[in-house]
Order: structure tokens, then C-alpha cells, then sequence
């Protein structure tokens, strides 16, 4: 069976293009290591959301110098608090919860962006460094008030920082 000149060199660019996608999603997932979500975090009963120490009364924690903790539940169709103060050059672990449904919290322009899912706390580390704001959005469908739920998260000078914010 003879093969035409134009048929080999198409049959050979489709093997490269095949071997190039399989070469570029193994790169993808192992070489520069992206790794599944981790399920094996806290989980909280999201019936006694405010039974919890810290969900009690969500917000701002400092944990160490510069880092903070800050507590935030989600829910239809609301973050709690809506309003997040860090100061600047911080690092900032976002600890999350639902109580109802599946959400999620996007902090717009940063790479932070998980799911929340009730009866698990996701954990998102987020650092900011000049003082600016970011707006927060839930990304997940989550009802028929979805698109009225928003929040921001105002990054301080340092020296304006006070504290506690609820």
C-alpha cells in the first residue's frame, strides 16, 4: 500500500500534536506540582456554626507578628462579616464555613478562591502587601440572591490598623 507524501507529513504533525498535549498536561499536573483540593481539614456541624469558638463571632485574629486569622462564615446570601481590615504587608489565612449550601469566596485580583461547603472549613492564604481593596465575590451558584452577594476585604497602612474588625 503506498502512502501519499502529504499524507505521512499530516499523519506525523498529528502524532506530534497528540504526544505535545499529553507531554504538556503531564508537565501540568507533575512537573511543576499542582495538587488536588484536601479534604482532610477541620469539619464543624453547620447546625452549631455558632456554638464554634472562633465562627461565634467572625473576624479579625492576629496570630503572629504580621499574620492573621480571620473567621468568616457564608451564607445565603451574605459573607459574615461582610467587611475584612488587614493591615498591609501581612499575611492574611482566611478560614471559611457555610451553614446552608455550597458557596464560594473570590477575592478579586488575587489568586485566593475557594469553595465553601457546609460542615467544612476551607482555608485560603492570601498576602497583601500595600494598602488597596479588593472586592469579594461568591463564585458558586447559590440561590436566587447569588448575584446581590459581596464583600471586600480593605488592606490598611499599617499605621491606621485597629484591630478587630466585625
Amino acid at each position: 500500500m503506498n502512502i501519499h507524501t502529504y499524507e505521512k507529513f499530516w499523519l506525523a504533525a498529528a502524532m506530534a500534536l497528540i504526544v505535545g498535549f499529553i507531554l504538556t498536561i503531564t508537565y501540568g499536573t507533575v512537573g511543576i506540582g499542582v495538587a488536588m483540593v484536601d479534604d482532610s481539614g477541620e469539619t464543624i456541624n453547620p447546625e452549631n456554626i455558632n456554638d464554634h469558638p472562633k465562627f461565634s463571632s467572625p473576624g479579625v485574629e492576629q496570630v503572629g507578628e504580621n499574620e492573621y486569622d480571620v473567621y468568616i462564615q457564608v451564607v445565603q446570601f451574605a459573607f459574615l462579616p461582610t467587611e475584612v481590615e488587614v493591615p498591609a504587608n501581612s499575611t492574611v489565612n482566611l478560614h471559611l464555613t457555610s451553614r446552608d449550601v455550597i458557596h464560594s469566596y473570590s477575592v478579586v485580583g488575587t489568586n485566593a478562591n475557594t469553595m465553601v461547603i457546609p460542615g467544612e472549613v476551607a482555608e485560603v492564604t492570601v498576602n497583601v502587601d500595600e494598602p488597596k481593596e479588593y472586592g469579594v465575590i461568591c463564585t458558586e451558584y447559590c440561590g436566587s440572591g447569588h448575584h446581590n452577594m459581596e464583600g471586600k476585604l480593605t488592606v490598611v497602612p499599617e499605621s491606621e490598623f485597629e484591630g478587630d474588625s466585625q
